[in-house]
């Protein structure tokens, strides 16, 4: 997968932002479940209160609290209190709906249940100071409630939990100041001692319970204070949700555009270096598998791209801030998520094990169709032909049906996956409600807490199924980055010398093979041996010789589709392993055996090795090559449209369309790979005088099975077994060669080789 981070190094910056992006949509995700506990707990089980520290006492309760207090809390109250009258001007009554509205607003006018003297909270107290008065509250909250058991136990702490509580106030409070007073400091303290041993957060529960009551005693609005928290922290979710949404929506932009150009480069990298190839390479490399190397093994490393930047970043985010969260929430549950979350991790590993053999069978199946497709296709006239229909068409389902089998398996594992999640969170859900249920009810947890947490959990459990995603995308992508990465790196056999040799401008076209050897890699024997000739300007030289006497291989070495083994090939006086490939081809035109134009018009095809010609240049190219009465008969001449492969035309004029487009390039060399064959003996014959006059400072190569195309060539070399068996004219060989006069015999009558 190296390969990957290759090609995304040049987007280090915008994955930066991505990751950025990516924090703060899980800080939002992870903040919205935290911010509903708050909306329960304190939005609605304590009518807004937002802590069990009042911020305004009356001046009897003030004196009831302290006087339960130990010295220390006693102490954190004068400290954090200031005595005022309601008639003094209000200040620090944010805390109040409506407040501060106008500066002369008094503490009765702000708090109208206030008679007399007040206690307020002053200045600003740190976090940890409020947490000190937070708990200070809930002990003396608890030391009256069991000063009052003491007193009174009707109306004890089962009264408290059960609903006496509920009917206390703080006027009912003050009164009971002469009951407290009538108790020992021992009864007291043995209060407080109890109050003391109890939960914080049951502590805290019953102190902030206390503060509404106090509240409501100086006329607060509760309704008002309980729908200002809830519509302040409901629209800081709509803010927060807002956020992660816009940035959900940019990471996937960027990543979406990351993953589009990094395949775009990768796209460009494989085919320019299949480009490079020799025909070496490309024997190693099946043209059906290069395809989809090009194609499907990019998008699969597209696909995981996309997906890996969100999931990849995302997915550990959310896992570590949900477990850092519930924690937060509830330490006794925790053991659950680590129990799911360990299953998940095996049935992972375990989905991993299985899958990962297929997805690397599959791209080679991919491979093999794609393999057979093409050959159906390509040789659909040729399997009509022999009624072979059906052996094809089997051919085709044997191997569809083995990809479609490996895909249903891998598809049947992944599926198997979901219902097996969905168990592990439902399960985790509800055993979450039920242990939640018995410490709420234990008041060791608040319902909004149980909520938060259920969120939580589902959290984390979603990460793992984003990570097991992860573990379905990257197999397959890790095969197909291998893939890619086997073609990157090959290194042709045909290659480019770092110090290129120029060409000779007195030997211009002078073509020389000296001692030429030449072995296919991997072979035990030389297909080409001893070869030794020159071709020169304004000479035809005729290569001829059995099937498979090495004809095309040594048109092959001139064009340097691969390099000789042996011996010196020189083309204008330099080595043309010691020249650039594209210098070399520049100077030559090259007419395969089989005829091939590209999709486009026909000026495009004829235009194709030399763009900049003009339509006068390229009708004289199609004159020569008795292709111009084919191109006048089209509708839009020059401008008519050509097909993929030229299935549009028939052979013989895709043959002279290509002998035309390599006459149009004006090049130095002209080869001919047996590139008459699909010409009527008129047209062959009109062609090679008309290339006699125009093409009389080309070096012409003609490759050719026909004895009476070469016939009039300057030199005749005749290969057999890929060496040179005879070279000279066609009366010398007739005379000297017994190879050539028994091809010649099979194509001539004995007049003609008498003459």
């Amino acid at each position: 997968m190296r390969i990957l981070f290759r090609y995304m190094k040049p987007f280090a910056a915008l994955l930066a932002v991505c990751v950025a992006l990516l924090f703060g949509q899980a800080m939002s995700d992870l903040n919205l479940p935290n911010y509903m506990s708050k909306i329960v707990n304190t939005g609605i089980q304590q009518n807004g209160v937002e802590r069990a520290a009042p911020y305004a006492l009356d001046a009897g309760v003030y004196n009831l609290l302290t006087g339960v207090l130990d010295a220390y809390g006693r102490a954190l109250f004068e400290r954090h209190y200031t005595a005022v009258n309601a008639a003094d001007t209000a200040e620090g009554m944010d805390w109040l709906p409506g407040a501060n509205r106008s500066l002369g607003d008094t503490y009765g006018e702000m708090l109208p249940g206030a008679q007399g003297a007040l206690y307020v909270l002053k200045g600003a107290p740190s976090e940890q100071e409020l947490a000190q008065i937070d708990r200070a509250m809930g002990i003396a909250a608890w030391t009256l409630i069991n000063a009052l058991d003491t007193v009174s136990p009707d109306s004890g702490a089962e009264g408290a939990e059960g609903g006496g509580l509920s009917e206390l106030d703080g006027e009912a409070l003050s009164r009971l100041l002469p009951v407290l007073a009538a108790l020992t400091p021992a009864q007291i303290e043995e209060a407080r001692e109890r109050a003391r041993t109890l939960d914080d957060m049951l502590l805290t529960q019953s102190g902030t319970m206390f503060t509404g009551m106090f509240y409501t005693q100086l006329g607060v609005d509760m309704g008002a204070l309980q729908s200002a928290y809830i519509w302040r922290i409901g629209l800081l979710m709509l803010l927060i949700a807002l956020l992660g949404g816009a940035a959900t929506i940019l990471v996937s932009l960027i990543s979406s555009r990351i993953a589009a150009a990094a395949a775009r480069d990768i796209r460009r990298d494989v085919f320019g270096k299949v480009q490079s190839f020799s025909a070496a390479e490309m024997d190693k490399f099946s043209t059906a598998s290069l395809i989809t190397r090009t194609t499907n093994d990019i998008v699969q490393l597209q696909m995981v791209m996309t997906f890996g930047i969100r999931m990849v970043c995302y997915a550990p985010m959310m896992a570590i801030g949900g477990v850092i969260m519930a924690v937060s929430k509830s330490t006794s549950m925790t053991w659950l998520i680590a129990a799911a979350c360990a299953l998940l991790i095996v049935l992972i590993l375990i989905v991993f094990a299985l899958a990962m053999p297929k997805f690397k069978a599959i791209q080679k199946l991919v491979d093999k169709l794609n393999l057979v497709s093409r050959e159906s296709l390509t040789g659909l006239l040729v399997i009509r032909a022999f009624a072979a229909q059906g052996h094809d068409r089997a051919r085709f389902d044997g191997v569809n049906k083995e990809l479609t089998g490996v895909s249903l398996f891998i598809n049947r594992v992944m599926v198997l996956m979901m219902p097996i999640m969905m168990l592990i969170m439902n399960g985790m859900s509800v055993y979450i409600i039920w242990s939640g249920a018995h410490q709420i009810a234990a008041s060791q947890l608040q319902i909004g807490d149980m909520m938060a947490f259920i969120q939580y959990a589902m959290q984390i459990i979603m990460s793992f199924l984003m990570i097991s995603m992860m573990f379905i995308f990257i197999p397959r992508a890790a095969v197909s980055a291998e893939r890619i990465r086997k073609v990157l790196n090959t290194v042709s056999s045909v290659s480019d010398p770092e110090n290129p040799e120029e060409f000779d401008p007195g030997q211009r076209g002078v073509v020389t093979f000296k001692d030429v050897c030449f072995r296919y890699p991997g072979a035990e024997e030389d297909v080409l041996g001893g070869i030794s000739f020159t071709a020169r300007p304004g000479e035809t030289t005729a290569i001829i010789g059995s099937t498979g006497s090495g004809k095309s291989t040594l048109v092959n070495l001139l064009m340097r589709f691969y390099d000789v083994t042996g011996g010196s090939l020189t083309v204008g006086g330099a080595q043309v392993s010691r020249v650039r490939q594209c210098d070399l081809r520049d100077r030559i035109g090259y007419i395969p055996q089989k005829g091939h134009l590209m999709s486009g018009t026909i000026r495009t095809n004829l235009a194709y090795g030399r763009p900049d010609a003009t339509d006068e240049e390229l009708e004289d190219a199609a004159s020569v090559a008795q292709a111009l009465e084919c191109i006048n008969e089209k509708p839009e001449r020059l401008d008519d449209p050509i097909s993929q492969g030229g299935t549009n035309v028939s052979g013989g004029q895709k043959q002279r369309l290509s002998i035309a487009r390599a006459l149009a390039k004006k090049p130095d060399i002209l080869i001919f790979d047996d590139a008459f064959s699909a010409l009527d003996f008129k047209t062959d014959l009109a062609l090679r005088r008309a290339l006699k006059q125009r093409a009389d400072s080309a070096t012409v190569i003609i490759v050719a099975q026909r004895v009476s195309t070469i016939s009039s060539a300057e030199q005749i070399i005749v290969l057999d077994n890929g060496r040179i068996a005879g070279i000279s004219t066609h009366d010398e060989l007739l005379r000297g060669c017994a190879q050539y006069r028994e091809i010649a015999a099979s194509q001539l009558s004995e007049e003609e080789l008498a003459l």
